[in-house]
């Protein structure tokens, strides 16, 4: 397999849009991610989007988006896997330049989730769930994370601040970004005492309701050599992809997060590196308590442990070990089929040295981790600077 390297970003600013239609923000992030690029024409197009039906009355996204992209006739698939579509697209466009099948090829995401109710959006969303059994008897996204927290607290003794912690340390990130949906810092005070949504979960400990699209753009790292001398390149060094049951109570133990640590495993053995060579990681944080589990699950901190780190400011900025520097879903939004990609936005645009006055400082691998309902399946991918 050939290496594969991220030439092109495109983003636009996340939120309540309700000028922008489906079809104007997967545009507008595409145009963005070759203009980023440099090219003007794409050889395929993959398109991470959970629920367009519900959410927007659109499906056939493939041909809708090639169509107002201008790129038709070539073929563009959609992706769905929940919440981590954007990262399944992204790992399936990696596959087909690293094949050889193709030599310019756009991975893309988009979602409209704004323009239904509350109730129906929490329904869309909940399909992403066990519905036989768990949207059967009402339960939701919240009230899944909040019992995930409720054994995590009782089996590790991770406390409320903690998970306040994660929420105040992402605003603290996306205040300084300029694409977050909510680019504001909170205090813990303000956290602690939010609306309680689902016990122990509280709003600010929840990520919000989103419109947005996102684009990267991939090709050959000998193209990009010839092409791209003029800035760091960034390389695609592990993928990996796991699943895991999709309801919580088939699963053994609800305080981890399998199919993360599964796709983990084969990220870093095809990349030769391990979590300690993690310099940056964006993770899914739908909830405060998923960034928690997931940094565990990934082996950036053992069982249990999560929790102290975000409260001891490890994860922060300017810690050991930081950890969604974008603002995360919690601030930068999470429309749920662009967040994969928007994740590896973030990580490119740090190990560029672009990433203004939230760059850290000279990294040279992240981690991406996009995961689909309360984790029933996860990507992730490994980028190094080169």
């Amino acid at each position: 397999m050939r290496d594969v390297a991220v030439v092109g970003l495109g983003l636009h600013k996340w939120g309540e849009l309700w000028d922008l239609s489906l079809r104007d923000m997967f545009t507008i992030a595409s145009r963005n991610a070759m203009d980023d690029a440099g090219v003007d024409h794409i050889d395929s197009m993959y398109i991470g989007c959970m629920s367009g039906g519900l959410f927007a009355a659109q499906e056939h996204i493939g041909s809708l988006m090639a169509d107002y992209l201008g790129v038709t006739p070539i073929p563009v698939t959609r992706v769905e896997s929940a919440c981590a579509s954007g990262g399944v697209a992204f790992r399936l466009a990696w596959m087909e330049v690293a094949s050889g099948l193709s030599e310019i090829v756009l991975a893309g995401g988009v979602e409209k989730m704004t323009d239904i109710s509350g109730d129906e959006a929490t329904f869309a969303l909940s399909t992403a769930a066990d519905t036989e059994y768990e949207g059967y008897v009402g339960v939701t996204f919240p009230g899944l994370y909040a019992m995930m927290a409720a054994a995590h607290m009782q089996k590790y003794g991770t406390t409320l601040e903690q998970l306040a912690h994660v929420s105040v340390k992402n605003h603290d990130n996306g205040a300084l970004n300029p694409n977050a949906q909510y680019p504001f810092p909170v205090t813990l005070e303000t956290v602690m005492n939010s609306t309680m949504v689902a016990e122990p979960l509280r709003l600010l400990h929840c990520s919000p309701i989103t419109d947005g699209a996102a684009a990267v753009i991939l090709c050959s790292v000998e193209l990009a050599r010839e092409k791209y001398n003029d800035r760091p390149m960034v390389v695609i060094k592990g993928s990996g992809q796991a699943t895991d049951t999709i309801a919580l109570h088939s699963r053994a133990d609800i305080t981890s997060l399998k199919a993360v640590e599964v796709a983990a495993k084969k990220a870093y053995g095809m990349a030769g590196v391990g979590p300690k060579d993690i310099d940056l990681t964006e993770v899914h944080d739908c909830f405060s308590i998923a960034e928690i589990m997931t940094t565990e699950a990934l082996g950036l901190f053992e069982p249990g442990e999560g929790g102290a780190a975000a409260e001891n400011g490890v994860t922060s900025r300017d810690g050991s070990t930081p950890v969604n520097t974008s603002g995360g879903l919690k601030s930068k939004g999470h429309p749920v089929g662009a967040t994969g990609i928007a994740q590896i936005i973030e990580l490119t645009t740090q190990l560029r040295g672009d990433a203004g006055k939230r760059q850290i400082n000279n990294p040279r691998v992240g981690l991406a981790q996009n995961m689909g309902g309360s984790g029933g399946s996860s990507t992730v991918h490994i980028l190094e600077r080169q």
